[in-house]
C-alpha cells in the first residue's frame, strides 16, 4: 500500500477511532478490527499485495484461526482503549498503543502493521518493543531481521527515496473502493477458473455425443447380420466342414459370397450372429435415449456456465460449482442428480428427464418440490423433514429451477409444494395440489 494512504488513514483512525472493540483473523493473512461505534476496517497483509479495505457487509471468517497469534490478539488487544497510533519511523508502518485492563494488571500492547514488501507482517508488541507475537515468524536463516517471540524486534531499513505524495478527497470512501476493485478483480478470476473447468467437461461431452453411433447405421448393422445368419442356416445342408465361404443368393435374388468363421462350426456361427444382430438392434433402440439425456446434460454446463458468468458475487459463483477439497478422492457420481448446499438444506436438480424421474421416486413425502409455472422445466427438491422451509431457502431454490430450466433472464413463476402433493401420471409429468407460487428474477 502506498505511503500517502497509510498517512491519510492514520489522520482518519486518529480523528475517528478511541478503542478496539473486536480484533480477529478472518483469513490467513487478513484480520477485522472493529473501533468504536462499529467502524469496522479490513486489514490484508499478504505479501506483495498488502492493502486496507472497508466493506458495505461484514465478512464472515473463512475457519476459525486459534493459533498463538490469534489467541495474543484476542488477549491484548480485544476490547482495549487506544492510546496512540502513528504513522511509525515515518515509514509505511502503522504503529496503533493500546491499554487494557486485564484482572490482574493494565497492558500496554503495540499492533505493529508493517506494509512493507518482503517484510510485510503483523507483529505484536509490548511497550519495550518486545515481540510477544507475530502472523509472520522469521529466522536467523531466513532474514536477517529476526522476528520471534520474547527479541526485541530489529527496525526495518528505511528506503532512501523520497515518496509520491498525492491527496484522496475521501479516504473512507477510498477504502470502500478499494474493496470493491479486489473483489471485482477476484471474481472475474473466479470466474474464468470455474468456467474453463466446466468447459473442459463440455468439450469432453461434445466429444462423446459426437462418436455415438447413428441409430440408422445400428439398425442397417443388426438387418446385414440377421440375414447373413440366415443364409447360413438356409444353406447348412450345403456347406462342408473344411468350407472358408460360400455362394448364395439373398433375399433380392442377387448373388453374394458368404465368409463363414473358421474357428466355429456353421451353426454356432450363425447363432453367434443372431446375437450380435439383437445387440446391435438393442442398441439402436436406446442409442437416441443415450444421445438425448447426453444433450440434457450438455445443455446443464451451458446454463452452468451462464449463470457462472452472470454471478454478482464470490459467494453465488462457490455456491454454484463449489471447489473440490484437496484432499477429496476422485469417486463416481453416487445419485443421478446435481446438488447444492444452502443453509444447511440441500437443493436437488434433475437436468434430465432420467433424474427428473429417479428424484420423484426416491425424495420423501416431507421434501420440497418445485417446478417452473405451467411450462417445461427442471424438477428440483430440497431435503426436508419439517412442514415449512426458511423463505431463503424456498427462494434460492426457485431461482435454481429457472436459471437451469429457461435461456434467458427475466421474470419468472414457479411453483413449490411438499413432494406428498405431487402425483406422478407418466415419466416425469405430474399433477399437483395444493402449492403456492413465488416470482423470482434471473
Amino acid at each position: 500500500m502506498k505511503y500517502f494512504l497509510l498517512k491519510q488513514l492514520v489522520e482518519y483512525l486518529v480523528e475517528n477511532t478511541q478503542n478496539i472493540k473486536l480484533i480477529k483473523r478472518i483469513d490467513n493473512n487478513t484480520i477485522i478490527i472493529e473501533f468504536n461505534n462499529r467502524n469496522i476496517i479490513y486489514f490484508d497483509m499478504s505479501k506483495g499485495s498488502s492493502t486496507v479495505f472497508k466493506s458495505q457487509k461484514v465478512l464472515n471468517s473463512k475457519k476459525d484461526f486459534n493459533a498463538p497469534f490469534d489467541v495474543a490478539l484476542q488477549k491484548r488487544l480485544y476490547n482495549s482503549k487506544i492510546e496512540k497510533i502513528e504513522l511509525y519511523n515515518d515509514d509505511k508502518i502503522i504503529n496503533i498503543h493500546v491499554n487494557s485492563s486485564s484482572s490482574y494488571k493494565k497492558l500496554t500492547t503495540i499492533l505493529q502493521l508493517e506494509f512493507t514488501g518482503k517484510h510485510t507482517n503483523i507483529v505484536i508488541l509490548d511497550e519495550n518493543r518486545i515481540i510477544i507475537e507475530a502472523l509472520r515468524h522469521v529466522d536467523e536463516f531466513s532474514s536477517s531481521r529476526v522476528v520471534k517471540v520474547g527479541i526485541k524486534l530489529d527496525e526495518i531499513p528505511k528506503q532512501s527515496y523520497i515518496p509520491k505524495m498525492e491527496v484522496v478527497e475521501n479516504i473512507e470512501k477510498y477504502l470502500y473502493q478499494i474493496y470493491e476493485e479486489k473483489e471485482s478483480k477476484n471474481l472475474e478470476n473466479l470466474k474464468k477458473q470455474k468456467i474453463s473447468q466446466i468447459k473442459k467437461k463440455i468439450k469432453k461431452l461434445e466429444k462423446t455425443i459426437s462418436s455415438l453411433a447413428k441409430k440408422e447405421e445400428l439398425e442397417e448393422e443388426s438387418n446385414s447380420l440377421y440375414e447373413k445368419a440366415n443364409l447360413i442356416l438356409a444353406n447348412l445342408h450345403n456347406i462342408k466342414a473344411y468350407q472358408k465361404s460360400f455362394t448364395t443368393f439373398d433375399y433380392k435374388g442377387e448373388e453374394v459370397e458368404i465368409s463363414l468363421e473358421e474357428s466355429a462350426s456353421p451353426s454356432r456361427y450363425s447363432n453367434d450372429l443372431f446375437k450380435k444382430a439383437k445387440k446391435a438392434k438393442q442398441k439402436a433402440q436406446y442409442i437416441s435415449l443415450e444421445k438425448d439425456n447426453l444433450d440434457e446434460k450438455l445443455e446443464f454446463l451451458y446454463r452452468m456456465v451462464n449463470s457462472l458468468e452472470n454471478a454478482k458475487d464470490i459467494e453465488e459463483c462457490e455456491f454454484l460449482y463449489p471447489k473440490k477439497e484437496k484432499n477429496q478422492k476422485r469417486t463416481k457420481k453416487a445419485q443421478p442428480y446435481e446438488s447444492f448446499f444452502f443453509e444447511g438444506y440441500k437443493i436437488m436438480l434433475g437436468t434430465s428427464e432420467r433424474e427428473n424421474i429417479f428424484l420423484l421416486k426416491n425424495s420423501k413425502a416431507s421434501d420440497f418440490w418445485f417446478h417452473l409455472k405451467d411450462r417445461p422445466s427442471s424438477h428440483v427438491f430440497v431435503q426436508n423433514t419439517k412442514k415449512t422451509i426458511p423463505d431463503s431457502v424456498i427462494e434460492q431454490a426457485a431461482v435454481i429451477c429457472a436459471k437451469f430450466s429457461v435461456d434467458f433472464p427475466g421474470d419468472y413463476e414457479v411453483d413449490f409444494t411438499q413432494r406428498r402433493n405431487v402425483k406422478i401420471q407418466s415419466g416425469a409429468n405430474v399433477l399437483y395440489n395444493p402449492y403456492t407460487t413465488i416470482g423470482i428474477k434471473i
